[in-house]
């Protein structure tokens, strides 16, 4: 093996092992934020009105945690699965983004309307976007103290 071969294949094993680790500390990180015996942790955001719902990986095997993408379809609209949607009391909607490794974040939506299993956004998070599609309302309860 030639010594630029050598060199890639290790600046890719390296690339590899920390893509890993982060992915690991993002979910230790977050497990070490559940406090110890609980299954869910719930902090404020700096600068906002919203909390971060952080559970154990247990949590999440528990209540079934799945998720799905925000999307852009072939005519340029947004869109998310509707079984992602979430209504408040107040009839506002909202959807569970995934940033991290067990944790949770409700995001406002705009709904512009349904179709199917589809609901077009006029706004919400970026295209790309993990949002929550089983188990919001599990997320909303922890988020609001309902249980505790």
């Amino acid at each position: 093996m030639c010594t630029s071969n050598r060199i890639n294949s290790l600046a890719l094993a390296v690339s590899v092992a920390a893509g890993l680790s982060l992915g690991s500390s993002l979910a230790l990180a977050a497990t070490a934020a559940v406090k110890k015996g609980a299954s869910s942790h719930v902090e404020a955001i700096n600068g906002s009105k919203l909390m971060r719902v952080t559970l154990t990986q247990k949590a999440v095997d528990r209540l079934d945690i799945k998720t799905g993408l925000v999307a852009i379809d072939a005519a340029g609209i947004m869109t998310a699965p509707y079984a992602a949607v979430l209504y408040d009391m107040k009839g506002n909607t909202w959807v569970y983004t995934n940033p991290e490794p067990l944790a949770y974040v409700r995001h406002a939506v705009v709904v512009e309307s349904i179709k199917g299993d589809r609901a077009t956004l006029k706004q919400g998070p970026p295209a790309g976007t993990t949002v929550v599609v089983t188990g919001a309302s599990e997320l909303y309860g922890a988020e609001n103290g309902v249980g505790h």
